[in-house]
């Protein structure tokens, strides 16, 4: 008796000791936070079964929490950004800036979005939502989300955000050992979490829908995406997500959208202060940098590389202005996680659109010379061309022209 009594302690004490921790998941924010979200989106486009296209997408979204009420729900500030992938000028791959959008919600410690219809984005809403209860490995719930899709461009021109209900399932699959995605790449414990969700949705449409066009009659499709939550600081680290979604029209077309997304989120600090413009005066300054100011802009801090030299009838830097953008970089790297912002400009001469792509040819050329030298990775830095269009000085005189022919450098805030 003795015996079975000792053997069933030390079972109960094993027992308790390989019990596993229940976790509370919630989102936190703090006022005054800012993120950085990261999206590269690997797509295929089929209309009517046939190969439409192919792209690589990359989205930039940048959220700033203005204020969280006394129940931890964040208003927050966002502007979303999507650019497809163009070839530069030297045959390297760059990411030229594309339309923005700016986005106001509100989001509480669940993961839930309190958003007006007059907001494209996000896409994806309601996901993930985190379980009321603590959970512990291999737990599962559920909760309700829905897609907003923009579909205001032809031939469906529908007006405002198309929703697309779902019901996702959850799984805590397991703790697992990594290094975040921003540049300090601290070790964490992330929770790993799979979200699984199957879309059929059949559009509620009225008698008359054959005026409204070509709407979308069914929509289905999945998503099995993979989260790896950080729950110390109550943010999702970085994800991955295979995804179908087929969209069936009144008019007999069927549009396929299948592919993978990879998405970071890292925190970052705003540049455009008064005291960090002085810090980067004083190094141009101190380094005899010439013909490059700063400025504060609403977009961030704005390094300007004016009369920035080509070789002839090309847009590759000359030796000394690659000697410049060195120095510059080391500027560049005190600010590891914000992105960068590579804009061309020129001088009034020749033809607008001769102007426009030799704009575009220098922030590209640029923007390489930047990477080649281990500044960013290739998908934090985004090109724009803008010919003539934002002269700084007047183009009567020599004065003003190499003032315009320039190249300027903003570390992102938003």
């Amino acid at each position: 008796m003795k015996r079975f009594f000792l053997v069933g302690a030390v079972f109960i004490l094993m027992a308790a000791g390989f019990a596993q921790e229940e976790k509370l998941l919630r989102f936190k924010y703090k006022k005054d936070d800012n993120y950085r979200i990261l999206s590269t989106v690997h797509e295929e486009v089929k209309l009517n079964g046939r190969l439409h296209h192919r792209a690589e997408i990359v989205s930039r979204v940048t959220q700033h929490i203005a204020d969280v009420d006394e129940t931890g729900k964040a208003n927050v500030d966002a502007v979303f950004m999507t650019s497809e992938k163009s070839t530069g000028v030297y045959g390297n791959e760059r990411l030229e800036w594309g339309e923005e959008f700016k986005s106001v919600y509100q989001r509480d410690t669940f993961g839930k979005y309190d958003i007006a219809d007059t907001y494209f984005m996000p896409v994806i809403r309601d996901m993930p939502i985190m379980p009321e209860k603590p959970v512990k490995i291999g737990d599962t719930w559920q909760a309700n989300g829905y897609e907003a899709e923009d579909l205001r461009r032809e031939p469906l021109c529908i007006e405002k955000p198309f929703k697309v209900p779902f019901t996702a399932e959850y799984e805590y699959l397991r703790d697992e050992e990594g290094r975040t995605s921003d540049s300090k790449r601290e070790k964490r414990t992330f929770q790993v979490i799979s979200v699984k969700y199957n879309i059929y949705y059949e559009t509620p449409l009225p008698e008359d829908s054959w005026q409204l066009g070509d709407v979308p009659v069914v929509t289905m499709g999945y998503s099995r995406k993979t989260i790896y939550w950080d729950n110390e600081k109550g943010q999702y680290d970085h994800t991955d997500e295979d995804f179908r979604i087929v969209i069936e029209t009144a008019r007999g077309n069927q549009f396929d959208f299948s592919g993978t997304t990879h998405e970071e989120l890292t925190e970052f600090t705003r540049t455009a202060t008064e005291e960090n413009l002085q810090e980067v005066q004083e190094k141009i300054e101190s380094m005899g940098l010439q013909n490059v100011t700063v400025k504060k802009e609403e977009k961030g801090l704005t390094i300007s590389v004016e009369n920035i030299q080509f070789k002839p009838d090309s847009a590759e830097l000359v030796n000394s202005e690659k000697t410049k953008i060195k120095k510059i970089a080391t500027i560049l790297q005190a600010y590891p996680d914000n992105d960068l912002l590579i804009s061309g400009h020129t001088a009034l001469a020749g033809t607008e659109k001769a102007r426009q792509q030799l704009s575009e040819e220098r922030a590209e050329s640029v923007a390489d010379f930047l990477i080649s030298l281990g500044v960013r990775e290739k998908n934090h830095v985004f090109t724009q061309g803008f010919g003539a269009r934002v002269p700084v000085a007047s183009n009567k005189t020599e004065a003003g022209k190499a003032k315009n022919r320039r190249v300027e450098i903003t570390i992102l805030d938003k």
